[in-house]
């Protein structure tokens, strides 16, 4: 059986029939059918271009109709009756398209006595507007005015969107009292759902805006890291582990509830090059979390290392970074980040410089600014803008600084006057990368301190919210929830937000009312529930007392008289004021009177009868080699000095 080629138009590939039949289905060996996307995206595109531009025609044509309409209405209203065909002369001139200019001349000096309407729009108007008419006619029609006031608006609105200072969700706040001590770090989940904190107190505690009523109470409290103050805490990119650093050598990581997943190994510190060294060995600073690969994070300790880490591999660090001065040597790293896209390694060093290295190359720094902040102060942050092309940088030296990656030769602003105390004072950006906002120390009191805001086009200073009267260490703004949270140095985490511009968080806690604690919950010792005391292990009670009592009485036991009480040493095996210890328990069953008086011979010759009539235990083992019994003669001692020899009698 042929088949047609492709001359015939038919499809080569098409279904055999006798082949169909013999396997039992039809529609065997057709071609699958293909698609072609950027043809089908074109046509879509096309189609919506062609019904925009419908849309907008008509939109106008209403727009003109309703114009001339609103044009014919005041031209009746102002003018006299007289001059009525005269106004509608005009108007008709104006609303046609096919009308000549010399036309709409002669009409104008035929009517030079008369008043006639309103000017005619400006795409027809070319001679200047007597300012007699103008006065008696008024001003534009209402639909010109219309437009200019949606222009207003407009203009309104994007100053309104210009303007990011309305955006800071600063009219509500509520405190979370984390401890007495400096509030260290903090860390929210990618979701908002969940805050933890840690602070100078080795303490690290959570708290669930879900679960929180108006209390604000943590629901769990550990000490991840034992006696090491907590520097910094973050939630991985999937929200299941969160980065624990403290001023220990050894990272660790726990998952959402606390639990240890991995720690770090600790290095060999007689080791000169610490790139062959397993892990830190010196105090760590800060840690962060690679944005894009799940189980990946960084470290930076005081033996001038920036060491990357796998969760799966806690055993030995994935790569080391060792940043260095211009002549060579070795320099600390305070801090460290990831840029946006996870490809760049940015530190920041006690020699005031800040080194950015490409994540895949550990050798030499991408870009190097030697003279960033002032030498020998230990810059507390770096952090990217969202769009990844913007450096901040906190400075020691009571600066913070903005930097353009693209051309990182010099800063693009500098702001100073911002006093620091603490060695993880922090910046952010805000949600919309328009704001950059960081937190300012004083001494105790001495003032308060503030959360700073300046503008990232112009570094002007914006905005100031007073805290509190201590140190603002942490700050921390969330782009999901749009909610701002503040780390103190007095022990409290503060939340900031807008209800109408905020989302969940704490939102959701605020409007719980405190809960009442049960009367179970103010004992000051728990109940011990023994099994038999529960309902289903109890027995029946009785319901009339005296069966039981009658049962009672016919049970040995239960009706025996109990003993009387003894007083003196005891008799007869009853001790005297004993308890129920194991002890007396003991010497009352053994201390028992068992005097017996008798003869010990004669008890025991009281069964010899017994056994030579039934022998059981040395009779029968002699009874065939030994029929009968031979007993060995005792002598007396003057016989047995008889019969020794002489020479034993002579020694004696």
């Amino acid at each position: 059986m042929e088949r047609p080629g492709p001359s015939d138009g038919s499809d080569v590939s098409g279904p055999d029939p006798q082949l169909a039949v013999t396997m039992g289905f039809t529609g065997f060996g057709k071609k699958a059918r293909t698609f072609d996307l950027e043809a089908m995206f074109e046509q879509t595109r096309r189609t919506a271009v062609e019904r925009s531009r419908k849309t907008l025609e008509a939109r106008e044509r209403e727009e003109e109709m309703n114009r001339e309409k609103e044009l014919r209405r005041q031209n009746e209203d102002l003018e006299p009756t007289s001059s009525g065909s005269n106004v509608a002369r005009a108007c008709s001139k104006s609303s046609s398209r096919d009308t000549s200019s010399s036309e709409s001349d002669e009409s104008s000096d035929s009517s030079d006595d008369e008043l006639i309407g309103p000017p005619l729009p400006l795409k027809m108007v070319e001679e200047p507007v007597n300012p007699m008419e103008e006065g008696v006619l008024g001003s534009l029609p209402p639909p010109l005015a219309e437009d200019v006031e949606e222009e207003d608006d407009d203009d309104g609105d994007s100053e309104e969107e210009e303007n990011p200072v309305r955006k800071i969700p600063d009219s509500h706040e509520i405190t979370l009292k984390h401890g007495t001590k400096t509030v260290s770090a903090l860390g929210l989940d990618p979701s908002g759902a969940r805050l933890v904190t840690g602070g100078y107190d080795y303490d690290v505690k959570f708290w669930d805006f879900a679960g929180m009523d108006a209390s604000f109470k943590a629901f769990r409290s550990l000490q991840p890291c034992e006696c090491h103050q907590i520097k910094s805490l973050q939630y991985s990119n999937t929200g299941d582990m969160i980065l624990v650093v403290s001023g220990s050598s050894q990272a660790k990581v726990i998952d959402r509830d606390g639990f240890e997943v991995m720690e770090c190994i600790k290095g060999d510190q007689y080791i000169v090059d610490m790139a062959n060294t397993k892990g830190h060995t010196a105090m760590l600073h800060t840690g962060s979390w690679h944005p894009k690969i799940k189980g990946e994070f960084m470290t930076c300790s005081n033996d001038a290392t920036v060491r990357t880490w796998e969760v799966e591999n806690p055993k030995k660090q994935k790569s080391v970074f060792k940043p260095r001065t211009m002549q060579g040597k070795k320099v600390i790293p305070t801090t460290c980040t990831y840029s946006r896209d996870g490809n760049l390694i940015a530190a920041a060093c006690q020699n005031g410089s800040i080194q950015i290295w490409d994540r895949n190359l550990t050798v030499h720094p991408k870009f190097h600014y030697k003279q960033a902040h002032d030498p020998g102060t230990d810059t507390s942050c770096v952090t990217f803008s969202y769009d990844g092309t913007v450096l901040a940088s906190r400075g020691g030296d009571d600066t913070l600084k903005l930097w353009d990656i693209r051309q990182f030769n010099k800063p693009l602003f500098s702001a100073s006057g911002l006093p620091t105390m603490f060695p993880m004072t922090d910046c952010c950006f805000s949600p919309d990368d328009k704001l950059i906002v960081t937190g300012t120390s004083v001494q105790r009191g001495c003032g308060s301190g503030k959360l700073v805001f300046f503008e990232r086009r112009t570094f002007q200073r914006v905005y100031e919210i007073d805290i509190t009267d201590a140190s603002v260490v942490r700050c921390l703004w969330h782009p999901k929830l749009n909610q701002i949270m503040v780390g103190t140095g007095n022990g409290l985490a503060k939340v900031y937000y807008d209800p109408s511009k905020s989302q969940r968080g704490a939102k959701l806690c605020v409007v719980k009312t405190q809960r009442k604690a049960k009367q179970a919950e103010t004992l000051t010792q728990d109940y011990i529930i023994t099994p038999h005391a529960l309902p289903m292990f109890r027995e029946p009670r009785q319901r009339s007392t005296r069966k039981q009592l009658e049962k009672d009485r016919l049970d040995p036991l239960k009706s025996h008289k109990p003993e009387p009480p003894v007083a003196g040493p005891g008799r007869g095996g009853r001790v005297g004021t004993h308890g129920g210890t194991l002890s007396s328990y003991i010497v009352k069953n053994i201390a028992l009177d068992k005097t017996d008086d008798s003869n010990p011979r004669e008890a025991i010759l009281r069964h010899a009868k017994a056994a030579e009539d039934n022998p059981y235990w040395v009779s029968p083992a002699y009874s065939k080699t030994q029929p009968k019994t031979m007993f060995a003669q005792v002598e007396s001692d003057d016989e047995e000095t008889k019969n020794e020899p002489e020479w034993k009698k002579r020694k004696i």
